[in-house]
């Protein structure tokens, strides 16, 4: 058996993440119900995009939104069955898009930007959306705008 000496004070720095460990990790979180983790891997600018017209929300706003679900004990299930990331020239930014696997959504799609701060990659944005398919495009659009017309007569 070899041993490996390690100075203590690497032990001490952070591990700089790639951009699909943070989003890998992100989606476990948000498994487990663990708000604190799934949230440390926002940037404080951070800004979540759901699959509503009216879900934009800043992070603090994201958060205050989705703790009752962390709180019981089970937030989502998102599992990534495909993820295609670019990145910027300096390597300071990343852009993505994955295909998702979902329970409640079924098929989706999530797209964003993740920033690097220091050595720590970030989530900066995340867009929520689900692709419909276009031949089933023109009844979904004539259901959405009856909703919406329904919805200010309210």
């Amino acid at each position: 058996m070899m041993t490996i000496w390690v100075p203590a004070l690497l032990l001490l720095l952070p591990i700089a993440a790639t951009p699909e460990s943070v989003l890998d990790a992100w989606h476990r979180a948000a498994a487990k119900a663990d708000a604190d983790e799934y949230f440390s891997l926002m940037a404080p600018e951070a800004v979540f995009l759901g699959t509503d017209a009216t879900e934009r929300w800043t992070k603090a706003e994201f958060r205050v939104w989705a703790e009752p679900y962390f709180k019981k004990g089970k937030a989502w299930t998102f599992k990534a069955v495909k993820r295609r990331v670019s990145y910027s020239g300096d390597g300071t930014t990343a852009w993505f898009d994955e295909e998702l696997d979902t329970p409640n959504l079924g098929p989706a799609r999530g797209s964003g930007v993740l920033v690097k701060q220091g050595r720590t990659w970030r989530i900066a944005q995340y867009n929520l959306s689900v692709p419909i398919p276009n031949p089933l495009m023109k009844q979904v659009k004539k259901e959405i705008e009856e909703h919406l017309k329904e919805t200010a007569k309210q």
